[in-house]
């Protein structure tokens, strides 16, 4: 058993420094269902069975065609006639042993007729080059089945994904800038206590220029608030004055030259932020206030039960303050003090995790479940990200094509601007149209492509017409989509299939934010945008 965990550590060493080992866990148990194994899709496979997902299946009626070994790295020559989803799986279960691949070898179409609770056993679905009505009608039965499903497309120079999920929380958002929680505007009792351990004054030349910065920041914050009415320095005027008053304590040498103290430069360099006020974030808030914060029960997710638990800290314990976050950024000073003040901050947020434990102990029980059904792992790995909790909410397939409920707003705004990427999203529905009228993609004759100029235009003028859109299609747009003939380069798949990987994986991992809900890729000019729709 050691030895296989070791040669896993190795063997995916650099992902697990972004996502850990429960991450890593999380996609080992994951089992993840590709609708049709063309060029994206194989290539979005292919970055899911690298980093070790558990399980994928495979669903697809196609045979392969000569047109799919052109494009697909993961057929070859002799899978021509074979069933497509086989020949896929048997070459991508050679990229990782770790893997287990299965395949179906039937139509969508044909599973949702006989058995729609197949796809209902999956961690995720991920649906590629779909046509509309299996889209909507997969959609549905997976929305009422709380089955995440990522829709993806790639047609000719433009790429399209789409995630459909009722309600996806995250823990780990990992934000990119987010800011030290070092309480030095509201100090606990410890960290008062130990800042009361330092005298700056009375400090030899080696200590006083290894006294980590925040505890600088901290003795000449208590000498600004004893001089300035307890307000500590607001604006930017408050706080170069501040900066100056830490400038005037580094020690100066026989000839009255300040010494060289990187600590307390580092201190002046981060006034700024170490300033900031200790507040619950206004998307915290907005969660706090949430009817399934507030409104527990027995089939409560684990989720909502930890942040009632943070909320009542918050409103009990904390003082108004979420619990401490329990870490300290590196910084100069020598390693005895260095501890000390890691570990000050460490056990006041050891305290307030069990605090918070309490709290979701009580939730339990009052809904009758367990208290060990929420480990105090969890419960930790929770309050230490309270600030950065996440939920992310789309809307269903049938509410975005619906009437009465698109989007109109988010269209016609984009669409000011006739290039926007929205015009993408509009003539891949458009073309979804036209296949369903004339049972193929336009432009997949060259003989036809001129004739199907016309019908594509029909196409889009009815859409727009249907959903009441007062926009303008350049007609240059509809003829490069008839020149594409629903082509799908590798390079544009090779694109999406990254893309969609790593979505997937923020899905499976509940780590790092997912987009939400429509993504457009223009290979044309290497640009993307997010749309709400």
């Amino acid at each position: 058993m050691a030895a296989t965990k070791a040669s896993k550590e190795q063997k995916y060493d650099r992902q697990l420094r972004l996502w850990g080992d429960h991450g890593q866990e999380a996609l080992e148990n994951a089992h993840v269902c590709l609708i049709n194994a063309t060029a994206t899709g194989t290539e979005i496979l292919k970055n899911l069975v690298l980093p070790g997902i558990g399980a994928f299946t495979i669903v697809d009626g196609h045979a392969v065609s000569g047109e799919d070994v052109g494009n697909n790295f993961f057929l070859s020559n002799n899978s021509i006639g074979k069933n497509r989803a086989q020949a896929a799986t048997e070459l991508l279960q050679e990229l990782n042993s770790d893997v287990s691949g299965n395949c179906v070898e039937e139509s969508p179409d044909k599973l949702l007729d006989n058995d729609p609770e197949f796809f209902q056993r999956f961690t995720l679905v991920i649906g590629v080059q779909l046509p509309e009505s299996t889209c909507l009608r997969l959609g549905s039965v997976l929305w009422s089945a709380s089955v995440p499903f990522l829709v993806c497309k790639t047609y000719g120079l433009i790429g399209y994904m789409r995630l459909v999920v009722q309600e996806h929380t995250v823990i780990e958002s990992h934000p990119d800038n987010a800011l030290e929680d070092l309480r030095l505007d509201q100090p606990f009792a410890e960290f008062k206590n130990h800042i009361k351990t330092y005298d700056l004054d009375s400090m030899d030349k080696k200590d006083h220029s290894h006294t980590p910065w925040v505890i600088v920041v901290a003795k000449y914050l208590e000498k600004w608030l004893s001089e300035h009415n307890c307000q500590p320095p607001k604006n930017y005027k408050e706080k170069e004055a501040f900066r100056q008053l830490i400038r005037e304590g580094i020690l100066k040498n026989e000839n009255g030259v300040p010494e060289d103290e990187e600590n307390f430069e580092e201190a002046i360099k981060n006034v700024n932020t170490a300033l900031n006020p200790t507040k619950v974030t206004s998307a915290v808030e907005d969660l706090f206030n949430s009817e399934q914060c507030n409104d527990i029960t027995s089939q409560t997710l684990p989720f909502w039960v930890m942040l009632r638990a943070v909320k009542e800290f918050v409103l009990n314990e904390g003082h108004g303050s979420l619990p401490v976050r329990g870490t300290i950024p590196d910084m100069i000073a020598d390693s005895q003090k260095f501890i000390s003040l890691q570990n000050v901050y460490r056990e006041k947020a050891m305290q307030d995790a069990a605090a918070v434990s309490k709290h979701v102990e009580s939730l339990l029980q009052s809904v009758g479940k367990p208290p060990e059904s929420i480990s105090e792992k969890d419960i930790k790995l929770f309050c230490k990200n309270s600030s950065f909790l996440r939920v992310v909410r789309c809307r269903s397939l049938a509410e975005e094509y619906s009437v009465d409920s698109v989007n109109k707003d988010e269209i016609t705004s984009c669409m000011d601007n006739p290039d926007s990427e929205m015009v993408f999203y509009l003539m891949l529905r458009a073309v979804d149209r036209f296949y369903q009228q004339h049972s193929r993609y336009p432009g997949v004759y060259n003989y036809q492509v001129e004739e199907d100029i016309s019908k594509l235009k029909l196409c889009v003028n009815s859409l727009l017409q249907e959903y009441s859109l007062n926009v303008n299609i350049k007609d240059d747009y509809i003829h490069e989509f008839c020149r594409y003939g629903a082509a799908e380069p590798h390079t544009v798949a090779a694109f999406l299939g990254g893309s969609a990987a790593q979505e997937a994986i923020k899905i499976i991992s509940h780590q790092f934010v997912p987009f939400s809900n429509t993504f457009i890729y223009n290979a044309m000019s290497q640009t993307s945008a997010t749309l709400q729709l």
